[in-house]
């Protein structure tokens, strides 16, 4: 249940931010924040690691911290954005909405079930904002294929097939002893297609149950490099996610394939930014802009930071609903946990994984 309690929004003033966790995806949060510095101030960043550390205070010019708690007794950041270990996640987020910040966090939100519940109840409790970045539905490709589903142009939806083909080599694992453990990490299927598994729900509807397969077949790490995952919808849809770390020699295809009643779509590419399909029975002004969506790109990040930034700036304004907030975020870790309990225990799980 929700509380009454809500801080109120931030209208004459910047919005104060605070950045934890100065590693691989810190640049897309400090590249979001510059561009919106209008509206936002960053005020603080904070890693354990000295050299992560120096190297964003060097770059932003704010304050540095080796710890949380001290960022938040020596800021008056209004957000946190938590871009550590996924398992940190949860304790971060309950600790920090104890101070009476809102949050921000990476993907995935948790990597456990009660976890990510957790963290909702505590900014619940406290009367915070829960932002969980998604950052890939804010690409043009995404969001022109979310149209197309919500004005019901593919009819009834047959099959889905989503691949995550990227490469991942040992030395990445080793870069950081939390990489590839199940407490701080998770597999291919929680860490590297978070994003993808998340379009399952976002654009296909409410799953009813998953059978997954998971295998370690090539690095010397805890979780899974491959994996496989069976789906089926509650409409009667079918589908699969394919993923693999081990691509040679380097990343190949982050796609998603839509096999409808009256519409075919295929987006794919590196990382779901080019569309190369694209075919329905009944004409829309959309399809002319289907040549201007698709997008060059090396990153399999994408470029929706910003844009999940403008949103958030907004709520927190006072001037929007959240795209994605912390229940949202629960959407995509119940998949997700659902493929691990599935691939543990050799059987096929239902949803919702309670009642």
């Amino acid at each position: 249940m929700k509380t009454s309690r809500q801080i109120p929004p931030i209208v004459d003033r910047k919005i104060r931010v605070a950045l934890l966790g100065c590693g691989r995806i810190a640049r897309n949060h400090l590249g979001a924040i510059a561009q919106h510095r209008q509206n936002l101030e960053l005020v603080g960043v904070c890693d354990n690691a000295p050299d992560r550390l120096a190297q964003a205070v060097s770059q932003t010019g704010a304050e540095g911290f080796a710890q949380l708690t001290d960022m938040l007794h020596n800021t008056q950041a209004d957000l946190v954005a938590i871009a550590t270990p996924s398992g940190l996640h949860a304790e971060q987020t309950i600790q920090i909405a104890a101070n009476g910040r809102h949050i921000m966090t990476e993907k995935p939100m948790a990597t456990r079930w009660q976890d990510g519940k957790r963290m909702v109840q505590s900014c619940d409790a406290a009367g915070v904002h829960l932002f969980v970045v998604k950052q890939n539905r804010q690409n043009a490709t995404l969001q022109l294929l979310k149209r197309a589903m919500d004005k019901k142009r593919f009819g009834r939806v047959y099959m889905v097939t989503i691949n995550v083909f990227w490469t991942r080599p040992q030395d990445y694992y080793d870069s950081d002893d939390w990489r590839g453990t199940w407490e701080f990490d998770g597999g291919a299927f929680m860490n590297q297609a978070s994003h993808y598994v998340d379009l399952l729900d976002w654009l296909i509807g409410p799953v009813e149950s998953v059978h997954a397969y998971t295998a370690t077949l090539a690095r010397n790490i805890e979780v899974e490099d491959s994996g496989v995952a069976l789906i089926k919808w509650r409409s009667g849809a079918m589908g699969s996610v394919n993923v693999t770390m081990l691509t040679y020699p380097k990343n190949l295809e982050g796609s998603i394939t839509i096999i409808g009643e009256k519409g075919t779509v295929r987006v794919g590419g590196v990382a779901v930014n080019d569309i190369q399909h694209w075919e329905f029975m009944d004409p829309d002004p959309d399809d002319e802009l289907v040549k201007d969506a698709s997008y060059a790109t090396t990153s399999v990040y994408g470029y929706g930071h910003p844009r999940y930034y403008d949103n958030v700036i907004k709520v927190l304004r006072g001037e929007a609903a959240p795209d994605t907030d912390g229940r949202e975020g629960l959407r995509s870790l119940e998949v997700l946990i659902a493929m691990y309990r599935s691939a543990r225990d050799a059987r096929r799980v239902a949803l919702p994984l309670e009642y």
